[in-house]
């Protein structure tokens, strides 16, 4: 049976995509620190293999591969946190690259020791790698030049790279992906959308004031839902090139205030809602134009988002209702 491991599975990306390896009747296993929530698997967790690692421990990454010897990895563990890069940079930049060193390093040694353990490993970068770019560079290709402008996105210019250098150097067979705006059930991490939709909910529970504080609205984000997301990753490791660098988006481009606009279209309470900016939630320095090219990608496997922009809305507002109306 295929056997996977997802870094940092109680992730919200992670979390979804061992969904649907399990429902593909494979094996996962899955890392997790020792303080961990774990939430977001408590259905899966008896049909997961959990593994403890600490991507800034090298003993436990080198332990954890010595142990599962997967046929794919996705390396999904991070500090994602855009915000939190600002406060904590030093840590992010650690986990996002130097956890990433460890985890390579494992899987070479790993091989060294046993050469018919040869995974394929897919190397989660990020589209923040690009930075703020002019209109000259829309669509935002592979080849557009990197300008992280935040201390997440530094640490995943380490990762993006160290994978790249694993594969000219070591052969380590890693596929990287720079994702670009992903949403849906069960995020919580209080990007734009979530912090709007956790907004309309207590609005609508009567738990807040029919106001949506908000940032930057001008903006502009292409929107991809996270069940597509894991599929192109489940295809990726299949499908495309060693050693290559990939683009992964949706096909709806909206401002963040066209977002707003939309999920307050889904509330009973449309006609109540007031904006107002709230100073503290913009950012120092903000990426504005968020816009992929995808073809490289789609070429070589033939995926297609499933899910319409309208629907991710409506299933996140609908998360976010229920986690709200059960506190």
């Amino acid at each position: 049976m295929v056997k996977n491991l997802i870094t940092g599975v109680g992730g919200f990306v992670a979390s979804h995509l061992a969904e649907l390896l399990l429902k593909k009747g494979e094996d996962v296993y899955g890392t997790y620190r020792w303080n961990e929530d774990l939430s977001r698997i408590n259905s899966l967790k008896d049909k997961i293999k959990l593994i403890p690692m600490d991507l800034n421990d090298a003993w436990s990454c080198l332990k954890a591969i010595e142990e599962t010897k997967p046929d794919y990895i996705f390396h999904l563990a991070a500090q994602s946190y855009v915000s939190d890069s600002y406060i904590y940079p030093s840590e992010t930049i650690k986990i996002n690259t130097i956890g990433t060193l460890h985890l390579l390093e494992a899987v070479r040694i790993t091989r060294d020791r046993d050469s018919q353990f040869d995974p394929v490993i897919h190397v989660c970068s990020t589209s923040e790698v690009y930075g703020l770019v002019g209109d000259e560079d829309i669509p935002i290709k592979e080849t557009t030049r990197l300008n992280p402008s935040n201390p997440y996105a530094v640490g995943k210019v380490g990762t993006d790279m160290l994978a790249l250098m694993y594969w000219t150097n070591y052969k380590i067979k890693t596929i990287r992906t720079r994702m670009f705006t992903h949403t849906g059930p069960g995020r919580t991490m209080m990007s734009a959308e979530c912090n709007f939709a956790r907004q309309i909910a207590l609005i609508e529970q009567e738990k807040q004031l029919p106001i949506i504080n908000h940032g930057n609205l001008d903006s502009v984000r292409t929107w991809a839902d996270v069940r597509d997301a894991v599929r192109a990753y489940y295809i990726l490791v299949r499908k495309c090139t060693i050693g290559e660098v990939y683009n992964i988006g949706g096909n709806v481009t909206k401002t963040i205030g066209e977002m707003l606009d939309y999920l307050i279209s889904l509330s009973p309470m449309k006609d109540k809602i007031q904006k107002f900016q709230d100073q503290k939630l913009m950012r120092p320095y903000d990426v504005s134009l968020q816009i992929p090219d995808v073809s490289k990608f789609e070429k070589e496997t033939h995926w297609k988002p499933e899910y319409t922009f309208e629907q991710t809305m409506f299933d996140l507002l609908q998360w976010w209702r229920k986690e709200e109306g059960a506190k």
